[in-house]
């Protein structure tokens, strides 16, 4: 049957154009994941907030390798997009983003991200959300990007906020937490949405 409709974004677009690195400012750098980041996955989630937020936890460098080998599989297949936040001189880990549940056709993704304690409050989390959201839009031709996150997690609406992201209602109850079920807060951000290069300017010093 004919669709009425063309993809928002050619299927092999994004595994075609291989995974970029996306500078956020001069602090940070968005790169794709290697094995040798297996030790600082593992690391990470020792952190109880990371471990909440995530309902998940990485026993070892074995497992860490598994989830690295998803997430680098997934650029590859076009359904998810996961980076590392490092710094830019000595590649330490900072934190993860990524645009996962990736839908061609309609150019949405939703985002996710988490940073190690120590890079916390800087706003850097901020920045690499404003820096993933203007690539996707710029870049790789997305449409609309959303977020979600637990009612109780009043950081991550936080950067949500000042990335850009508008807030847009609660989903009830959809989403299981070690804790139980939590209504979760949507928010998202439009290609039509982008910001002024003076906005940005105030963003990136948050």
């Amino acid at each position: 049957m004919p669709t009425l409709t063309t993809p928002a974004i050619a299927s092999g677009c994004l595994g075609g154009m291989g995974q970029p690195s996306i500078h956020v400012g001069t602090s940070a750098i968005l790169r794709p994941w290697t094995y040798d980041d297996a030790p600082a996955v593992v690391e990470a989630f020792r952190d109880p907030s990371i471990q909440r937020w995530h309902v998940r936890r990485a026993d070892s460098i074995d497992e860490a390798r598994n989830w690295l080998t998803q997430w680098r599989d997934g650029w590859a297949s076009e359904s998810e997009c996961h980076w590392a936040i490092a710094t830019p001189e000595t590649n330490e880990l900072l934190g993860r983003i990524a645009a996962k549940g990736v839908n061609l056709w309609d150019g949405t993704a939703e985002l996710a991200y988490w940073m190690i304690p120590a890079a916390r409050g800087r706003g850097l989390c901020t920045q690499a959300v404003t820096a993933l959201s203007e690539w996707a839009f710029r870049d790789a031709g997305f449409h609309r990007l959303e977020l979600e996150h637990s009612i109780h997690n009043p950081r991550s609406c936080r950067v949500a906020t000042k990335a850009g992201f508008s807030e847009e209602g609660v989903r009830r109850g959809s989403a299981r937490h070690a804790d139980g079920w939590h209504d979760m807060h949507v928010h998202a951000r439009l290609r039509s949405d982008q910001p002024s290069a003076t906005t940005r300017a105030a963003r990136a010093s948050v």
